[in-house]
C-alpha cells in the first residue's frame, strides 16, 4: 500500500489533454455561476449568440445553441480543442452534423453522411469562427474510409514540433460498426486542408470510441476502446515520433468493465480519466480514475458528473454542446473497490450549472 499522501487541495485545475493546451481556470472564482442539483428539461432553443451584445455575454449556457461568428449553429461533434502557442487561439475540431438524419428503421441507430471534420477558431473559448471543413468525406469512392455512408466520430489534432505537423486521429467504421478502426490523417495547418493518410486496427485489435494524449514530455498516446467495447488499450510503445502510426506494445486497462469515451487529463502529475458506460447513445454514469502513471494502474475514484445527455437522435445536427468547468481537489467519496480504506487521490467534480464564465482576466496558458 502507498502511503504517500496524494490528497491535493489547490482549487485550480490544469487540463493537458491531446496538446500543450492548458485550460486553467479557478472553480470558486466562476462569476455568477447558477446551479441545479440536475438539469431540468434544458432543450431550450434560445441560443448562444457572440454577435449580440448581450447582458449574459461570455456565459456558456449548456444545452443551448451555439452560434458562430456568422451566425450559424456550431457543427463540431464529438470533438477536441487543440491550443496553438504561435496563434494564441483555441482550435474546435468535430464532426460536420449539418445534413439530413436517416434511420434504419423506426427504433433502429440515427446516422447522418459524412460531410467531414470541421474547424472553428477562438481566443476566448466562447467566440468561435468557422474555419471551414479540414477534412471532406468521399463523395463517390465507396472504397474509401470516408466513404458518405461510412461512420467517422471523434477527431482530436495535437501538433508535431519536430514536423511542424498537425495531426489527426479519428474513429472510422463501417455502417455496421465492424470496421472498428482508426484513420489518421495530416496538415501543415491548424485550419487545414488535411490529407488523409491511412486506417488500420491499432496493434491489431478492433477500435472504437477513442482519444489520443499528448503528455509534457511530448510523448503522445492513442487510448480506445477494444473487445467489443469490454476494455481500453493504451499503446505502451506510443505513438511513433512523428504521431503518424502507433508502435507496437500494447497495456490493456479496465479489462471486462464495459468503458468507452475516455477523456484523460493530468493534474499535479497525476493522470486522471474518465469514461461512460457502453450503453450507446443513451445517458449512463460517468466513472473517473486516477493514476501515477498513464500505463497504470489506474485506481477508480467515483462519478464525476451532474449533467445531461444532448444527443438529439431525431435531429442529430440539433445535438448541443454541454460545457462544464472541472475541478480537482478534496477527497473522494467513495471507497476503492475492494478495498476498506479510502483512496488517496483528489475527488474530481464536473457540477451541473445553468450559466457560467471563466473569470475576467482568465488566460488559458
Amino acid at each position: 500500500m502507498r502511503t504517500r499522501n496524494k490528497l491535493r487541495r489547490p482549487p485550480t485545475l490544469h487540463f493537458n489533454a491531446g496538446s500543450r493546451c492548458s485550460l486553467s481556470f479557478v472553480v470558486r472564482e466562476l462569476e455568477q455561476v447558477e446551479e441545479d442539483n440536475k438539469p431540468k428539461n434544458f432543450l431550450t432553443r434560445t441560443a448562444i449568440n457572440p454577435r449580440k451584445e448581450m447582458e449574459d455575454s461570455q456565459y456558456f449556457y449548456p444545452g443551448r445553441i451555439w452560434l458562430d461568428t456568422d451566425g450559424n449553429p456550431i457543427l463540431a461533434h464529438g470533438g477536441g480543442i487543440l491550443y496553438v502557442e504561435s496563434s494564441g487561439a483555441y482550435y474546435w475540431y468535430g464532426k460536420h452534423k449539418g445534413g439530413p438524419t436517416y434511420n434504419a428503421h423506426e427504433n433502429g441507430d440515427a446516422w447522418i453522411h459524412i460531410i467531414g471534420v470541421s474547424c472553428y477558431s477562438s481566443k476566448d473559448l466562447w467566440t468561435w469562427k468557422n474555419e471551414g471543413i479540414v477534412l471532406a468525406g468521399e463523395e463517390t469512392n465507396e472504397t474509401h474510409d470516408l466513404y458518405k455512408s461510412n461512420v467517422l466520430e471523434r477527431p482530436k489534432v495535437i501538433y508535431n514540433e519536430k514536423t511542424g505537423k498537425y495531426v489527426m486521429w479519428m474513429h472510422v467504421d463501417d455502417a455496421n460498426y465492424t470496421k472498428a478502426s482508426v484513420v489518421v490523417a495530416v496538415s501543415s495547418s491548424p485550419i487545414g486542408p488535411s490529407e488523409y493518410l491511412f486506417s488500420k486496427q491499432p496493434h491489431g485489435y478492433d477500435s472504437r470510441d477513442m482519444t489520443i494524449f499528448k503528455d509534457d514530455d511530448d510523448v503522445a498516446y492513442l487510448i480506445y476502446s477494444s473487445e467489443d467495447n469490454s476494455e481500453l488499450h493504451i499503446g505502451i510503445g506510443r505513438l511513433s515520433d512523428d504521431y503518424l502510426n502507433i508502435t507496437h506494445m500494447m497495456r490493456k486497462i479496465l479489462v471486462g468493465k464495459h468503458r468507452e469515451a475516455p477523456a484523460i487529463f493530468k493534474h499535479q502529475g497525476a493522470y486522471y480519466m474518465i469514461t461512460l458506460g457502453c450503453t450507446g447513445w443513451a445517458p449512463n454514469s460517468a466513472l473517473s480514475y486516477a493514476a501515477e502513471s498513464i500505463l497504470g494502474p489506474w485506481e477508480t475514484l467515483e462519478n464525476p458528473c451532474v449533467g445531461g445527455n444532448e444527443w438529439n437522435s431525431a435531429e442529430l445536427s440539433d445535438s448541443r454542446y454541454v460545457w462544464l468547468p472541472l475541478a480537482v481537489g478534496g477527497g473522494a467519496d467513495h471507497p476503492l473497490e475492494n478495498n476498506f480504506g479510502f483512496p488517496l487521490w483528489s475527488r474530481v467534480s464536473n457540477y451541473w450549472h445553468k450559466r457560467w464564465r471563466l473569470p475576467d482576466g482568465w488566460k488559458g496558458m
